[in-house]
């Protein structure tokens, strides 16, 4: 693919306006609106967001996770413990994440810092996984390097040898949840000739008070 090619690559976001008066009194109930208005649309995967991270000498990664709880104190996702993401989170204490609504031209982008849920939410989601995917969170030592695939193959035949027995699969001690406590969360409307509109509510860690701003595309 050439530059020229790259180039020429547009789209012109022909969607209306998006106002402050518009906004949810609080940046999580519009977070929710617009997870519900992208469900609708039929968005794949609505709930799905770019995460990122910073290791401790400042490098930065991004990957795609699922947010499984909103509410007032934040946004939260689960995972493997020993993975590269939760290594970075625990030296900065820090992410980011945005949800990228592409077929609405529309953008969410939370930030702030980070604290693990309790054992009790872990347990509550971990519930509600598929049988599969919980002997998946046991096989997987997540980011560890591995031989080739036959590793995978065969620690997933291993547990589902040990737990064959087992009706109810047991959390790993080794997985949880992540929670995103934002001070700043932005949406984002694409509108026509790059005028975009950008709302972000910026909250004050001390006083947990948010103002709303306008911010220039």
């Amino acid at each position: 693919m050439t530059d020229t090619t790259l180039a020429r690559m547009r789209v012109d976001y022909q969607t209306s306006g998006f106002d402050v008066d518009q906004l949810a009194p609080t940046w999580h109930e519009q977070l929710a609106a617009w997870l519900a208005e992208a469900e609708e649309a039929g968005v794949a995967e609505p709930n799905a967001m770019v995460l990122a991270t910073a290791d401790p000498a400042g490098r930065p990664a991004s990957r795609t996770v699922l947010c499984k709880g909103l509410d007032e104190r934040g946004v939260v996702f689960f995972t493997n413990f020993t993975s590269a993401k939760s290594q970075d989170l625990r030296q900065s204490h820090e992410a980011s994440a945005t949800f990228p609504w592409y077929p609405l031209h529309r953008q969410a982008h939370v930030r702030g810092i980070v604290q693990q849920t309790s054992y009790a939410e872990a347990d509550a989601y971990w519930a509600t996984r598929p049988r599969g995917s919980q002997l998946g969170a046991w096989a997987s030592a997540q980011s560890a390097v591995v031989a080739d695939r036959s590793v995978l193959d065969q620690a997933l035949a291993d547990v589902e040898r040990r737990f064959a027995d087992t009706e109810v699969v047991p959390r790993p001690p080794h997985w949880g949840g992540w929670r995103i406590v934002p001070d700043e969360v932005e949406f984002w409307q694409g509108r026509t000739d790059r005028m975009h509109d950008r709302l972000r509510f910026v909250g004050d860690r001390d006083t947990r008070t948010w103002k709303v701003i306008r911010l220039a595309p």
